[in-house]
């Protein structure tokens, strides 16, 4: 850590056992060495009016719905992520009847990257509520999760990609490929394809991406293994 910041072996000690605060200049190369925001691992260390400015930071771009998140940028999110993949749905159907995605996850996990996928129960109290408040025909999102499910399962075979169901009311989904994201937010009343969507890109001190990476955490800890990951387990 010292090498890595260019100070003196005793001020890193000091960091670490005395709680003390590093320069701005330290903050975001220890940041960067660890993989964790400035904000994450000095929450007082950034003024509140700092944070709002790096939040617009943090938006790369707003679609004003999810359909109109081009198809170029999904693959290009795709391709460059390495270290992680984390999605949170509640069928994302679109990607699952994607060919080429179901292909890339299987290289992606072969090549070390790690894959986190969030599918929403089928027989959830919760899937069969979103289709009526997506004034669509009843059992509609359950069989689109279904759907999903078929073409996704298959996945949860390969070392690296663990599948889990959730039972949350969900009110994002979340696709994160490494420190880039794309949040699809729910309006009720209306399906996600035609919500809005954020672009969105991790920055060391922001609150906006580690507040969707906080809410994936805590769906993921209330989730279950699919059937198939849990036999393979």
């Amino acid at each position: 850590m010292a090498d890595a910041t260019g100070v003196d072996q005793k001020t890193v000690e000091r960091w670490i056992t005395k709680g003390r605060v590093p320069y701005p200049r330290h903050r975001h190369a220890v940041a960067s060495m660890v993989k964790e925001t400035e904000n994450y691992l000095w929450p007082d260390a950034v003024a509140p009016e700092r944070r709002s400015a790096i939040a617009e930071s943090e938006v790369v771009r707003v679609f004003p719905h999810r359909s109109s998140v081009p198809a170029d940028l999904w693959g290009r999110l795709l391709d460059s992520a390495n270290d992680r993949i984390e999605i949170l749905v509640l069928a994302g159907l679109f990607l699952a009847e994607d060919p080429s995605f179901t292909r890339k996850i299987k290289q992606k996990a072969v090549n070390g990257t790690s894959i986190r996928l969030l599918f929403g129960n089928p027989a959830a109290d919760e899937a069969t509520k979103r289709s009526s408040e997506e004034r669509l025909a009843d059992g509609t999102v359950s069989a689109r999760i279904r759907n999903a499910l078929s073409l996704i399962t298959p996945l949860a075979s390969i070392d690296g990609v663990d599948l889990h169901y959730h039972d949350t009311t969900l009110y994002n989904s979340i696709f994160r490929f490494d420190d880039e994201m794309i949040v699809n937010m729910h309006v009720y009343g209306q399906p996600g394809a035609y919500a809005p969507a954020m672009h969105l890109r991790r920055l060391a001190g922001g609150d906006l991406f580690e507040t969707y990476l906080t809410s994936f955490e805590q769906v993921w800890a209330g989730s279950k293994p699919s059937d198939l990951q849990a036999s393979v387990a």
